[in-house]
């Protein structure tokens, strides 16, 4: 078995504004850098679409009642100061989707170990009630629930490491003890949640990190208290969601992380995928808005992914 890496091929159809920090080139950038020649192992896949009535397994209908409405029949509509809709966006939303549904299938199926789904708009802020902060729908949220469903998966651990809490995504579970939220974040930063004592009903672990705090705090974090919380919850399935503005170039926060951050937290997370759920393990990116971060972020985790490794100065 090896990773699959699943891409989206009409991300494009999701348009925002001149100079928005969540556009097309993000994907383009981490489509080029999976093309190096170390990638070649990976199995690749398009993404095709999902059923975005499936979004109200985690929402209210007026999260898609609102996109709808906003939606214009042409150029681009605004939900909040952040948050745009364009007239094919839900298009784009709806592979996203269909993403992160089929790599959940094969890992459940045994046709890959993991999967890594390149889609875009992220979804980790959409709340249960609202979009907002570049999110339309929550995905991985929807995801999670889908597995539970189909698969049987009855104890999902999501871990976020986008540099934003995602704060959607434990609005949506914080009173679901079947699901475990993790997220290691900047402090303060958007959308100002994600405070440790945020703990929904015992299945919500928040790290808060400093800005200017690198790798080392990250890494301390991790090991002394998302780790063992995610280990101790025995999850069924782990999915990720993979935001790479942590990394030090981006211009929306400050953590200074670099790829080899990314490399040891990916390998953490495998080696619990590997321990409690036969290496069930689904990423799918979130955030990172500076182009060569992103691309760097992107490559330490997929190679991670694929071959259980990072390069000689990998600190464990």
């Amino acid at each position: 078995m090896t990773t699959l890496l699943i891409s989206q091929t009409n991300g494009s159809a999701h348009a925002t504004p001149a100079g928005h920090a969540e556009r097309q080139e993000r994907i383009e950038a981490a489509t080029k850098a999976l093309t190096h020649p170390r990638f070649d192992p990976l199995r690749r896949e398009a993404a095709g679409p999902g059923d975005l009535e499936l979004a109200e397994l985690v929402h209210s209908p007026m999260v898609m009642d609102t996109i709808r409405t906003t939606r214009p029949a042409e150029g681009i509509g605004q939900i909040d100061a952040d948050t745009f809709v364009s007239a094919k966006s839900l298009d784009a939303s709806a592979t996203a989707l269909g993403g992160v549904l089929r790599g959940i299938e094969a890992v459940i199926l045994g046709e890959a170990q993991n999967a890594f789904i390149l889609a875009r708009p992220p979804g980790h802020h959409a709340e249960r009630d609202r979009s907002m902060g570049f999110c339309l729908v929550n995905t991985i949220a929807i995801a999670a629930r889908q597995a539970q469903r189909l698969y049987g998966a009855e104890r999902v651990a999501i871990i976020d490491f986008d540099v934003h809490h995602g704060n959607g995504t434990q609005d949506i579970f914080s009173d679901d003890a079947s699901v475990f939220y993790a997220s290691s974040h900047q402090m303060p930063l958007y959308p100002g949640t994600g405070a440790p004592h945020e703990r929904g009903v015992g299945n919500i672990v928040n790290a808060a990190l400093l800005a200017g705090s690198g790798g080392a705090e990250m890494r301390a974090a991790y090991k002394e208290q998302i780790l063992p919380a995610l280990d101790n919850f025995a999850p069924d399935l782990i999915l990720v969601s993979a935001g790479f503005d942590a990394e030090r170039r981006d211009p929306l926060a400050q953590l200074e992380w670099v790829g080899h951050d990314f490399a040891w937290l990916t390998g953490k997370l495998m080696d619990i995928a590997e321990r409690r759920c036969s290496n069930r393990l689904v990423s799918m990116l979130e955030g990172g808005y500076d182009l060569g971060g992103l691309a760097s972020g992107v490559s330490a985790h997929v190679g991670m992914l694929l071959t259980g490794e990072a390069g000689p100065d990998y600190d464990d």
